[in-house]
């Protein structure tokens, strides 16, 4: 029997990019099948939410996004362009945010055709390994939607035509994902049970195999 599980997944999130090989890694090895349930960043869902952290959030976890990526082994760079628009001299955030709404809505047209895991791979690839200045110009978008399977000026077109619609399933999936247990990214939920972080990808699988995974 196929084990289904829910990813709930932000293009702006070091952790989501970070988890994912293990996740596409998984489903290639093992009977498993994952929906992919494509949210906002934080910071166009909550733009308060930054500036009411404690002062030692942010340090923190700019140390842990960099020591995490390097004791799994992966290329880390912050994005060039950040994917959210950031007001500096305020440290706010536009409500205009085009970069990551379009990713989002791309993001979550390709999960509506079953191709949302290899597409959220090839773009976090694309956008934090730090192999690629200016990821959202040129070819580049066009290059990693190749890579799943699908053409970016075809999704491109359908978002422009059904962006609300698009836009409204993202804020199902936000709906959702709080009910599945969580808030932030990546929340992967199995039988109802929500696993919050890239370092809960270990104990996903854990319980996937006490539910009888096997492999393919």
């Amino acid at each position: 029997m196929t084990l289904a599980y829910e990813l709930y997944w932000s293009f702006r999130s070091p952790y989501s990019y970070l988890v994912t090989p293990r996740l596409v890694a998984l489903e290639h090895a093992h009977d498993v099948a994952c929906t992919v349930r494509i949210v906002y960043p934080i910071a166009v869902r909550q733009a308060e939410f930054f500036a009411n952290n404690d002062p030692l959030w942010l340090p923190y976890f700019m140390r842990d996004v960099f020591r995490s990526a390097e004791f799994v082994g992966m290329p880390l760079r912050w994005p060039r362009p950040d994917p959210v628009v950031m007001d500096f001299a305020t440290r706010s955030y536009p409500k205009e945010q085009p970069r990551v709404v379009r990713l989002s809505q791309l993001g979550q047209l390709a999960a509506e055709r079953g191709k949302g895991l290899a597409f959220i791979d090839a773009v976090s690839r694309l956008i934090w390994s730090g192999a690629t200045d200016d990821w959202d110009q040129g070819d580049h978008l066009a290059g990693a939607a190749g890579q799943a399977g699908l053409d970016l000026g075809e999704m491109d077109a359908v978002v422009a035509a059904e962006g609300t619609r698009l836009h409204a399933a993202i804020e199902a999936n936000q709906a959702a994902q709080r009910i599945g247990g969580h808030y932030g990214v990546p929340l992967m939920v199995f039988n109802g049970e929500p696993f919050f972080g890239q370092d809960r990808f270990d104990q996903l699988k854990w319980r996937m195999e006490q539910a009888g995974m096997r492999l393919r």
